[in-house]
């Protein structure tokens, strides 16, 4: 008998998160999986990290809004989980109204904050004297358009396809280009979900103590054996104002020779050098 593929996200259904995990699921051809909601992140994390669900999605980055700070918190103060896979999701905002509903219908507006803030400057000049009202996210949204024809909602096409909305317009957001990255997590160990892409190697590396030059340390090292960054930030360790860390992705897998030596270089003269995993960048 076949194992079911369990994916955790970010309930509820019909956000972001839950469409990014469908397309993980679908890039891995999986048959018939079971997507299971949960209310934050840590419990995908211990989701995953238990057992009880055999992947997790997670998003790491908003092109806007930047880094997920709960989520780099996560992989940064917690073990048991790898990322085995990553997929830029394009964020595109739309109307929604419920089948019924006409323009003239139209009392309230409902989104998401973010999602509202995202397409402000649409709003204010579709919809300037109409009722805004905060929902705890896009879907909520799409769902309360479905059940009253005097709200409309801010939200993906997908939740609107899921709660059966009519997709008025497309694209209402103010800046094009919105992208999410998600990741995929599985429990440490966990084989390839697809071999032969280009790879990605993320990893957090924690400073043995902060002094002139630690920094361009770090970046010798990368450019020394000819890796090529292509992001570093920084974070806080909680441990006192002035004290962080660093995530830094970089191009090729941990098991190549040019980044093993790189890694274990700096494992000589980091405090810690966690290797949070190596993975395809789907498409």
């Amino acid at each position: 008998m076949t194992e079911t593929t369990t994916i955790a996200y970010l309930a509820p259904r019909g956000t972001y998160s839950d469409e990014a995990a469908r397309i993980f699921a679908s890039k891995m051809n999986c048959e018939n999986p079971e997507f299971i909601q949960c209310p934050s992140f840590n419990e995908i994390y211990d989701a995953v990290e238990r057992g009880k669900c055999m992947f997790g999605v997670m998003p790491m980055e908003n092109s806007l809004e930047g880094a997920v700070t709960a989520t780099l918190d996560a992989f940064a103060f917690r073990s048991g989980v790898s990322i085995v896979g990553s997929v830029i999701l394009n964020i595109h905002h739309c109307l929604l109204l419920n089948p019924e509903a006409t323009f003239e219908d139209i009392t309230t507006i409902a989104s998401h904050p973010q999602g509202m803030g995202q397409c402000r400057r649409y709003l204010n000049e579709h919809f300037p004297t109409k009722k805004r009202v905060s929902a705890s996210s896009t879907a909520e949204a799409a769902q309360m358009a479905s059940e009253d024809k005097h709200i409309a909602a801010i939200a993906s096409k997908f939740a609107g396809e899921l709660f059966d909305c009519r997709l008025e317009e497309e694209g209402v957001e103010d800046h094009w280009g919105n992208q999410t990255q998600f990741v995929l997590i599985a429990r440490q160990g966990h084989p390839p979900v697809i071999e032969g892409s280009k790879l990605k190697t993320s990893l957090a590396l924690f400073l043995d103590a902060d002094k002139p030059g630690a920094l361009l340390m770090i970046l010798s090292e990368f450019a020394y054996a000819g890796i090529n960054l292509t992001k570093i930030q920084s974070r806080p360790t909680k441990q006192g104002l002035g004290n962080y860390m660093f995530f830094v992705d970089i191009d090729g897998s941990q098991n190549d020779v040019a980044v093993k030596t790189a890694l274990d270089c700096l494992r000589l003269k980091l405090r810690e050098v966690k290797v949070l995993g190596t993975y395809p960048l789907f498409d």
